[in-house]
C-alpha cells in the first residue's frame, strides 16, 4: 500500500475592494520577483517630484554645531516677475563708435605701406606714405608766403603798406591751413617751415592712425593712385563689439535702449546692453536691427560671426529664481542646489539654469514653496564628497 505525503500549503487571504478577500499562494520565487517589482515600483512613484531620491542615503546630516559653524542659511524658492527675453539670430560688426578709416584728401600715389592686416597700431602712427603733385605745390607756396610773412613782419607797419601787410599774413595762414588740410600733420608743418628747404617740398605725405586698435582692412597695392576719399585704412578698437539682432517689428517695440542682452558664442554667453535700434526695414528680411554691445572678452568676437540673441524685453513674467550663491556644480558638470528635508537634513537636486540676471538665476527643477539652501552650500558640498555619494538626478 502507497502512503500519501501532504505538503503544507501557505494560505493567505487578501481582501480586494471589488471583489473582496482572494487566497494568495506565495513560493519564495514569486515572493522574491514580487518583492522586486514593488521596490522598483516605489522608486519610480515615490515621494521625489523629479527631484531624486528623498530618502535619508546621500543627503547631508549636520549637527547643531556643523550648522552654526556653516553658516547654513535657508530660502524659499519663489516666482518673482522679471523681463521677458526676446529670441532672436544675430551677426558680429564692428563697433562703429570705435573705429576709424584712413583715407586721401587728394590724388596721390601710394609710396610705401608701414602697417599691415590685423598689425595693433598706436595713435599717431605712420601708417602709409604717400606723394601728391598738389599736395608739392601747396608746400611750395608755405614756404614762399612764409619767407614773405616773415619779411613784412620784420619791416612792421610803418614800412610797408597796410595791404601789403595783411596780404602778407592771410596768404601765409592759407598756404599753412591748405597743407593740413591735404594731410600734413601739425608736426610735419613746423618741421618743414623751420628747415626751409626748398628741396623738401616733394609732395611726399604720410597718413598717421588717429587712434588706437586693429588694422582689420588695408586694400591697397603700393605704386597704385588713389583718389580722395578711398579708405586705405580701416582701424577698430577691439575691445568691444556690436552684435546686429534682427528682430520683428512687433518685437522690436518691446525692446529699449540700455535693455540687458546675452550673445552666445559656442556653448557659452557673453552679456551686453542694447546701444542702438534702427527704425527703418530691411528690404530684404523684412527686420529691424537692434545693436548690442558686448565687451569682446579674450578676442573671442569677430566681424562677420553669427550669433544667437536674448534680449530683454518690457513685458516681464512670473518665474523661478534663485540667489545665484545657492548654485554649485556638480562632479559630472550639472548645476546643483541643496533642498532642506527637514532642520539639518539636506538633499542634492540637478537644476537647470536658463540665465542669470542680477547676481539671480532662472532655473528649472523646483517647485515654488521648497526650501533651498542660500549660505553654506560649499561646506555642504564639501560633506557630501566625504560620503563619496555622486549626485544623479536624471
Amino acid at each position: 500500500m502507497k502512503r500519501l505525503t501532504i505538503f503544507p500549503v501557505m494560505i493567505m487571504l487578501a481582501f480586494n475592494p471589488v471583489g473582496g478577500w482572494a487566497a494568495e499562494n506565495h513560493n519564495e520565487k514569486d515572493h522574491m520577483a514580487s518583492g522586486h517589482e514593488e521596490t522598483g515600483h516605489g522608486h519610480e512613484d515615490g515621494h521625489n517630484d523629479g527631484h531624486g531620491d528623498e530618502s535619508d542615503e546621500g543627503g547631508v546630516e549636520l549637527s547643531a554645531e556643523q550648522l552654526q559653524a556653516a553658516g547654513i542659511i535657508v530660502s524659499d524658492v519663489q516666482l518673482n516677475k522679471i523681463p521677458e527675453e526676446i529670441h532672436a539670430p544675430g551677426e558680429v560688426v564692428i563697433n562703429a563708435y570705435q573705429s576709424t578709416k584712413a583715407t586721401p584728401r587728394i590724388s596721390a600715389q601710394i609710396i610705401k605701406r608701414h602697417s599691415r592686416l590685423g598689425q595693433s597700431v598706436k595713435k599717431g602712427q605712420v601708417l602709409v606714405t604717400l606723394s601728391s603733385v598738389e599736395m608739392a605745390e601747396a608746400q611750395g607756396q608755405l614756404l614762399v608766403s612764409d619767407r614773405e610773412w616773415s619779411r613784412v613782419k620784420k619791416l612792421g607797419r610803418k614800412v610797408v603798406s597796410e595791404r601789403r601787410y595783411l596780404e602778407a599774413q592771410v596768404a601765409r595762414q592759407q598756404a599753412y591751413a591748405k597743407v593740413l588740410a591735404f594731410g600734413m600733420t601739425k608736426h610735419q608743418v613746423e618741421s618743414l617751415i623751420k628747415e626751409r628747404d626748398v628741396s623738401k617740398a616733394t609732395g611726399e605725405f604720410e597718413l598717421m592712425s588717429t587712434q588706437n586698435g586693429t588694422v582689420i582692412k588695408d586694400d591697397f597695392i603700393v605704386g597704385e593712385i588713389v583718389e580722395p576719399g578711398r579708405v586705405l585704412y580701416e582701424i577698430t578698437n577691439e575691445n568691444s563689439m556690436w552684435v546686429e539682432a534682427r528682430l520683428t517689428p512687433e518685437d522690436a517695440e518691446k525692446i529699449k535702449l540700455d535693455a540687458h542682452a546675452r550673445v552666445r558664442l559656442g556653448t557659452s554667453w557673453l552679456t551686453g546692453r542694447v546701444v542702438q535700434a534702427h527704425h527703418t526695414l530691411d528690404k530684404t528680411t523684412r527686420t529691424l536691427a537692434v545693436v548690442i554691445e558686448v565687451p569682446n572678452i579674450n578676442d573671442r568676437l569677430h566681424p562677420g560671426l553669427f550669433v544667437d540673441t536674448r534680449i530683454q524685453s518690457a513685458l516681464q513674467g512670473d518665474v523661478l529664481t534663485i540667489p545665484e550663491k545657492a548654485t554649485i556644480r556638480s562632479v559630472d558638470g550639472d548645476w546643483v542646489v541643496f533642498i532642506e528635508m527637514e532642520a539639518g537634513h539636506y538633499k542634492p537636486v540637478e537644476v537647470e539654469i536658463k540665465r542669470a540676471i542680477n547676481e539671480h538665476v532662472v532655473i528649472e527643477g523646483l517647485e515654488p514653496g521648497m526650501r533651498i539652501v542660500t549660505e553654506g552650500v560649499f561646506f555642504l558640498q564639501s560633506e557630501l564628497a566625504k560620503s563619496g555619494f555622486e549626485i544623479h538626478n536624471h
